[in-house]
């Protein structure tokens, strides 16, 4: 049993976690789970087929017995890049020797089983204190995990509301650890990307459509729904684990959640 929390931050009974948080912590697992889920977002690359061959260059024919290197040389009346090496991959403007292709397989597959345990353990995984405040966040004022508020907190669509949530649910410090992030410097500043967008309370709900409005002007802080749930926001970065609230109807539809390794365990 663990404790469950009104929106003002005061004790609001009791709930029986779903077996799905005693599966064993899996570090491996839910990096591979990240790395594969990563790269679905990846897109695809290549070179015009053409680049860097489409200059008048070509080589003797025959090309030995001229006494000079059968790099291909530039065309031309006089002047210009006549008799430079052209068009090859060793010469200037030339093509590349092996350059990507849009062909590459870059889509990285996972099995079915071992998503479905990263997941879970990643889920459990937010039940722990010390996974959570080894990845930084800031818990000193929380009392138990996982944390579980009522239903009432689907139906905010406020930042303001959100915001008073936050602080009586002593979310707030842990919100405000990412506004002391210092500007970078460099190509980032110059490309508009000057600061870094931490990672902070993630809310997953079995309805996010109001929240996900509130916690938009919250940087950091992110609603999402049960259904959609995945490793890429349990664990940022592939860093476990983030800071996570859950509200009583997504617990239970997190009860729902079958797995193979959950009939192992019931029959142990």
């Amino acid at each position: 049993m663990t404790a469950t929390y009104a929106l003002d931050g005061s004790r609001d009974g009791d709930v029986e976690l779903p077996p799905i948080f005693e599966t064993p912590f899996r570090r491996d697992l839910i990096h591979k789970a990240f790395v594969n889920l990563t790269s679905h977002g990846f897109q695809p690359q290549g070179r015009k087929p053409t680049a860097g061959t489409d200059v008048v260059a070509d080589s003797n024919d025959p090309p030995t017995g001229q006494g000079v290197s059968r790099v291909a040389r530039m065309k031309g009346g006089g002047g210009g890049r006549q008799g430079q090496g052209g068009e090859v991959a060793s010469t200037r403007g030339g093509r590349q020797a092996h350059p990507p292709i849009v062909e590459k397989v870059i889509y990285k597959k996972l099995n079915k089983k071992e998503n479905k345990l990263a997941l879970c353990s990643a889920i459990a995984a937010t039940a722990s204190k010390y996974l959570t405040e080894s990845r930084g966040h800031k818990t000193a004022e929380i009392e138990s995990f996982p944390i579980i508020v009522s239903n009432d907190i689907e139906s905010v669509s406020k930042t303001a509301e959100m915001t008073k949530i936050l602080d009586s649910l002593h979310l707030s410090a842990d919100a405000k650890r990412l506004e002391s992030r210092k500007v970078r410097s460099g190509r980032s500043l110059l490309r508009g990307r000057a600061k870094k967008i931490g990672k902070s309370v993630l809310f997953v709900l079995s309805d996010e459509s109001h929240v996900s409005k509130a916690v938009g002007a919250i940087p950091g802080v992110e609603a999402v729904s049960v259904r959609n749930l995945s490793v890429l926001d349990l664990a940022p970065g592939s860093d476990p684990i983030r800071l996570t609230v859950y509200s009583k109807s997504a617990l239970e539809e997190i009860r729902n959640i079958q797995s193979t390794h959950l009939e192992v365990m019931k029959l142990r």
